[in-house]
């Protein structure tokens, strides 16, 4: 595999990266220490200030004078504005510190979705892809909060297959507006918005375009606030357009366009997920020690117990595993804008090349990021018992709230067979990955026995598991695609096996990055730094038991006789055991949380 790292979304599974070019939390400027602290200070007084049974009572009721108090309030400390450029009110944050944000508002339940629709899905298609006059128009009102924008996509018809949408645009007789008239759902801040980014189709064209669109225009019936599982302290609606007229300077981009701002915002909206995921996991670890702490069976806390030190230091190390993937991203994400713009691309479309450059890693993120929260918030009901189990403890709400992670931005069926179709892209159409030159490669150095990463240095063992990680996706992949050639995309099953192995390479790799860098870092507290190297540990030992579960069932779906046994053979070859004790590992990252109290990163 290549040394060399190429600034190129999906290339980290062709090349070895240094470490002294990722970006890790531990880098964080004072300012965005300070951005961080500002959030997690409105959170703690706006939402937890309010007490546990009055954020579940709200959490109930769907109050929503008392969420727009809220909104009001965040949009005074400049929060509504935090994706938008200074020249228009906001803040003009970079990418990276809009993640800080998204980790650290998660803190704010349910209304963590009301401010996220408006700083990401509702304004971006504005910031991304407005003209001058719809951004001096548009954006300042957003950023102050005078303005709160919705953006409506999904239709009863039209959820995953977004672009079958039926919601029609015609333009009238004076060629001055084009009228909708259509049908959306699912429309989150929708029963209080005063500006919608719609997307509907001009003439029956086969791609949707897409609109700026006022409550004010006219023409827009609003359904009822849907009964939901979760995420009830936030306003979701039907919306109806009925002959809604939008004057013709409010179209976005250009006709037909509107499906391309649609997929190129869920870039964004994913990896921002991945970042609330990990804030969400940080907070049930939190709890889950506070608790611990405190509860008393058998003479002594229940922290001090194995079975609940396995659950807290496994949330934990999962938070730190895939916060360092996301900030890694994140910042390779601000690179390529800065690379972009440096070529003369407009500030816009360098925003939008650049997110479009991490396709792969943002689906990648949102998938483990969400599952990795759904195991947080589900063992730490099981911490708290029967009390997990009532309201008064918040546990609870969180356990509702994060289930919808899995389902928007793309369900992560979707984004895993998205990950992969996109990698498959970009090596086999566009030719912007050798995948397989690495491919071919990969059976020769286990022939050879050539691995010049075998057991060097410091974390020597690790690294050779990452990069056979990466070898056993090529393998796989390779493998079914010769056997099973287009068919492989209709064999959905195996291509969710390759995105998990893809998913694993990845993160692993970023925790082995980020640790290698804090032992080259001059004065390192040795303490800190093996504790981090503990908690990367564990987390490649159990990525390879998964990995190799997954490359088990692909090869077992397509293969038999001599194929299976050969293949299957290099599989486990490149899956060996991982010689560590997990229990031990788990009870050091547990008790150093236990001990702090808190996340222990």
């Amino acid at each position: 595999m290549s040394s060399k790292s190429a600034l190129k979304g999906g290339s980290f599974l062709v090349t070895q990266e240094d470490p002294g070019n990722v970006f890790i939390p531990e880098a964080f400027t004072e300012e965005q220490k300070m951005i961080a602290d500002m959030v997690k200070d409105f959170c703690l007084k706006e939402i937890h200030g309010l007490g546990i049974e009055r954020a579940a009572a709200l959490d109930a009721s769907k109050d929503m004078d008392t969420i727009l108090d809220i909104f009001r309030k965040a949009s005074e400390l400049g929060l509504c504005g935090v994706s938008i450029d200074e020249q228009y009110g906001g803040m003009g944050l970079d990418f990276n510190t809009g993640l800080i944000f998204g980790e650290v508002i998660a803190l704010a339940f349910s209304f963590a979705t009301t401010i996220g629709a408006q700083t990401s899905i509702g304004s971006l298609p504005i910031v991304y892809y407005g003209n001058e006059e719809q951004k001096a128009k548009y954006l300042p009102g957003i950023a102050s909060g005078e303005l709160v924008a919705a953006y409506a996509l999904t239709e009863p018809g039209a959820g995953s297959d977004a672009n079958s949408g039926k919601t029609t645009a015609t333009l009238n007789a004076d060629g001055t507006h084009y009228l909708l008239n259509g049908q959306k759902m699912w429309i989150t801040n929708g029963g209080f918005a005063d500006v919608f980014v719609v997307f509907a189709k001009v003439d029956g064209d086969k791609n949707l375009s897409a609109f700026i669109v006022e409550k004010a225009f006219g023409g827009i019936e609003l359904g009822k606030e849907e009964k939901k599982l979760g995420i009830k302290a936030s306003s979701t609606v039907q919306v109806f357009f009925n002959n809604c007229p939008v004057p013709v300077e409010n179209m976005l981009a250009g006709r037909g366009e509107g499906f391309k701002i649609a997929l190129n915002i869920l870039n964004s909206g994913r990896i921002k997920l991945g970042a609330g995921s990990v804030g969400g996991i940080k907070y049930a670890c939190m709890k889950s020690v506070e608790y611990a702490t405190q509860r008393y069976q058998f003479g002594k806390p229940i922290s001090d117990f194995g079975a609940i030190q396995q659950k807290i230091g496994q949330m934990a190390v999962q938070a730190f595993a895939i916060e360092s993937a996301l900030y890694r991203t994140g910042y390779n994400i601000d690179r390529k804008y800065d690379e972009f713009k440096a070529a003369g691309d407009a500030d816009g479309d360098a925003k939008v090349k650049a997110l479009r450059e991490y396709a792969v890693e943002c689906a990648l993120l949102k998938v483990t990021g969400s599952e990795a929260l759904a195991y947080a918030v589900d063992e730490g009901i099981q911490v708290y018992g029967g009390m997990g189990y009532s309201m008064e403890t918040g546990m609870e709400m969180g356990y509702r709230d994060a289930r919808i992670t899995r389902i928007y931005e793309g369900t992560n069926e979707i984004n895993r067979m998205l990950s992969v179709g996109e990698l498959m892209k970009r090596a086999y159409q566009t030719k912007e990955i050798d995948l397989m030159s690495a491919t071919k490669e990969v059976p020769v150095q286990m022939v050879s026995a050539i691995n010049p990463f075998a057991a060097k240095g410091f974390l020597g063992k690790e690294t050779e598991i990452v990069e056979n990680l990466k070898k056993l996706f090529l393998l796989v992949s390779a493998a079914a695609g010769r056997k099973l050639k287009l068919k492989l995309v209709d064999e959905q099953e195996i291509v969710m096996n390759l995105a998990d192995i893809l998913a694993e390479s990845f993160v692993c790799e970023s925790v082995l990055l980020r640790v290698k860098k804090l032992a080259a870092t001059e004065g390192i507290d040795k303490a800190e730094l093996e504790l981090k190297k503990v908690a990367a540990q564990l987390y490649i030992y159990e990525a390879l038991s998964k990995a190799r579960k997954a490359a088990e069932d692909a090869i077992a779906s397509y293969a038999k006789g001599a194929e299976k046994f050969v293949t299957q053979r290099l599989a486990d070859t490149l899956t060996m055991a991982y010689d560590v004790n997990p229990k031990e590992l788990r009870r050091q990252v547990a008790r150093a949380a236990i001990s702090k109290g808190d996340y222990p990163f």
